[in-house]
């Protein structure tokens, strides 16, 4: 099963105030945020993954004129009735019309026209025979071997989008087949949020950057939040490492509230002597520290502050800890900040190959390791002694989340998994 040590427990649950619920520590901290964001426009092939700030109304008619949606003769349907491969009919043939060609004849009765795939109809067509089903004479005749109804193989005027139609709406995250339609429509520029500044910063005396010095830690935190930061489509703001003195914490967090959108923290952040962060959120502006304590395992120290309607997240130090914390926390705040949904994760189901406990009252996220067997996906639980050990999330590829009213899931117990890299199958490099 998970082996939880005191290093993902942090602090036993009386060194903090209050444990806040999952939940609830998301709705205290995303009622006190501002969500008064910028705006810019951008071109529309740079808009990919932006937020929209507006609904995007068409201003023209897709397909603009009724157009062939096959190859072949633009007729008249009411001439090509009762027309089979036993029983053809024969029609003048008026000539040809390529897709960028305005339409030079109008078809009259027992006439018609060769066309492409997106040719403008001429006047007095109605309906497209495929080629399959026609043969020309060599006379300036065509024989139609079948017949057609109206409409039929023509893609009307307005079929594809309609003038002032809505297509994307405001908050809409753009799509690569949002960028397609917009060039369609003829636009190139669109107005969009402003891209979310997300300032990040470690804490400690031991932490030092490559190579490390005897003694020392490699600050791993700081560049993986900001590889997190810049996968959600915001812009990183790198605070360095700042050493564990109130001071100096303070005076850069105070620099990264002037010039970003959230701020992220790690370490200092439980309820030791030398943990000074959440005084440091205190002292920067109402209201200060929210949540401090939240109930999920590993994270606890986890703390929520808003200053000045920004928010600051203090993660905690061990690394697992943090992302987990970042992954809960961060995209849900950017989203509310952007007015935009997150999509619900990669869920499968798949059997646990141990058990797992949780603690009654915590969310506890289970890494776990999903590959394929004969008898379907096996969720293997990876074994751990801490949240320090960093490698246990580069081996996994989802965690199991075992809800705050559970004690845990048994082996051989179909459960959800939220995948963050592709499974595997058994046996295969």
């Amino acid at each position: 099963m998970e082996i939880h040590s005191s290093q993902d427990n942090h602090q036993t649950r009386g060194g903090f105030k209050r444990l806040t619920p999952v939940h609830e520590a998301h709705e205290i901290l995303l009622r006190n945020v501002s969500t008064e964001l910028g705006e810019e426009k951008v071109p529309v092939n740079e808009g990919l993954y932006r937020i929209l700030a507006e609904d995007i109304v068409s201003a023209v008619d897709i397909p603009p004129f009724n157009r062939a949606a096959m190859d072949g003769f633009a007729v008249r349907a009411e001439d090509t009735y009762g027309a089979s491969p036993s029983a053809p009919i024969i029609l003048r043939s008026l000539g040809d019309l390529s897709i960028a060609e305005v339409p030079r004849f109008k078809v009259g009765k027992n006439e018609s026209v060769s066309l492409v795939t997106g040719a403008r109809l001429p006047d007095g067509a109605d309906s497209v025979v495929m080629v399959e089903y026609t043969k020309q004479l060599g006379d300036g005749t065509v024989e139609i071997s079948t017949s057609t109804r109206p409409g039929e193989n023509v893609s009307h005027l307005g079929e594809d989008v309609s003038k002032g139609t809505i297509i994307l709406r405001k908050a809409t995250r753009i799509l690569p087949q949002d960028i397609g339609m917009l060039c369609g429509l003829g636009i190139r520029e669109i107005t969009v949020k402003s891209k979310l500044r997300v300032a990040v910063a470690s804490t400690g005396n031991e932490l030092s950057e490559n190579p490390v010095p005897a003694g020392m830690i490699a600050d791993v935190n700081r560049p993986m939040l900001i590889a997190a930061v810049q996968d959600l489509g915001c812009e990183p703001i790198d605070l360095g490492i700042v050493r564990d003195d109130y001071e100096a914490i303070r005076t850069r967090l105070i620099a990264a509230l002037k010039s970003a959108d959230i701020v992220l923290v790690t370490a200092g952040t439980s309820v030791g002597p030398g943990d000074i962060v959440p005084k440091v959120i205190d002292s920067l502006g109402p209201p200060g520290m929210l949540v401090h304590g939240v109930a999920m395992r590993p994270s606890m120290p986890t703390g929520l502050g808003v200053a000045n309607g920004k928010a600051i997240i203090s993660l905690p130090g061990y690394p697992v800890s943090a992302y987990i914390a970042f992954k809960e926390f961060v995209p849900k705040l950017i989203a509310h900040l952007l007015g935009s949904k997150t999509l619900p994760p990669h869920t499968i189901k798949a059997r646990l190959a141990r058990r797992i406990t949780g603690v009654l009252g915590s969310r506890t996220y289970v890494r776990v390791k999903v590959h394929g067997e004969q008898s379907g996906l096996i969720a293997d639980p990876i074994r751990t002694s801490g949240a320090g050990i960093l490698s246990s999330l580069v081996r996994a590829n989802g965690f199991i989340i075992v809800l705050e009213n559970m004690e845990g899931y048994e082996e051989g117990e179909l459960v959800d998994v939220e995948l963050f890299r592709p499974w595997e199958i058994a046996g295969v490099e």
